[in-house]
């Protein structure tokens, strides 16, 4: 007797959506996403669809209507809660425009809660498309089958960073000029915690020395060789998911 396929199969479109998700009230999406559904994906009436919204988690959907500009699909089944992240922050110094794409894109891959992009003195940036940023996050979230959409905050100056920094939260700071192994650092405080990558140039020593005055701040050191900011920010975030986060889970 042949085996009965999997529903929804492995291979159903993904999709955030902004209005709740209940069972058996209809979702519309329209714009890109209801090209990518109807053009992209050839989907039509019955085929499955793989929906989430940031708050209630993962549900099964069926497509019921394929109009010219909007898709109707039916959520049957809630397939997963919505996923618990692990309490780690990235402040990533801005970066040029395609390279701090690969971090947004790679930090939400990661399981990273939230992004915080930092203006140091040497950022060659220091603006950030909210909405850019969103739809990256958002692609590469459903691209990994991650259920919880990462917090992006808007772009602040690494002085009012420090200012405003929560005493609880430690703040690893990834100096160029050195510090403690970061694979014994993460290991050593494993709770709500943050990490601080700098700009194309690395920072100045004068935001160095703020830094390192913060109380909760911990100099650490990615290895001998000096990365770009994009490496940093992407290699420390994946050192740290593997030693406090939920890569052993």
């Amino acid at each position: 007797m042949p085996a009965i396929p999997a529903w929804p199969p492995r291979s159903a479109p993904r999709l955030f959506v902004s209005q709740p998700i209940a069972a058996n009230s209809p979702v519309s999406v329209e714009g890109n996403q209801a090209h990518y559904l109807s053009r992209v994906m050839r989907a039509g009436p019955g085929d499955a669809v793989i929906l989430c919204d940031d708050a209630t988690g993962e549900w099964a959907a069926r497509v019921t209507e394929v109009g010219k500009r909007a898709v109707t699909l039916e959520p049957t089944e809630r397939l997963r809660e919505r996923e618990a992240v692990p309490d780690f922050q990235l402040c990533p110094a801005l970066l040029k425009k395609d390279r701090f794409d690969l971090i947004l894109e790679k930090a939400t891959e990661l399981g990273v809660a939230r992004i915080s992009p930092v203006i140091a003195r040497r950022s060659v940036a220091d603006k950030l498309n909210p909405e850019r940023a969103r739809t990256i996050a958002t692609e590469a979230a459903e691209q990994c089958a991650r259920t919880a959409l990462p917090r992006i905050d808007a772009p602040t100056p690494l002085g009012g960073l420090l200012r405003d920094w929560p005493e609880e939260r430690v703040l690893f700071f990834a100096d160029e000029l050195g510090g403690a192994p970061a694979a014994e650092a993460f290991a050593a405080h494993p709770g709500p915690a943050a990490l601080l990558t700098g700009p194309e140039g690395g920072f100045d020593d004068a935001e160095r020395e703020a830094v390192r005055a913060l109380p909760q701040a911990r100099a650490i050191s990615l290895g001998p060789r000096i990365l770009r900011g994009e490496t940093a920010a992407i290699a420390a975030s994946a050192l740290w998911m593997a030693l406090a986060g939920d890569w052993n889970k």
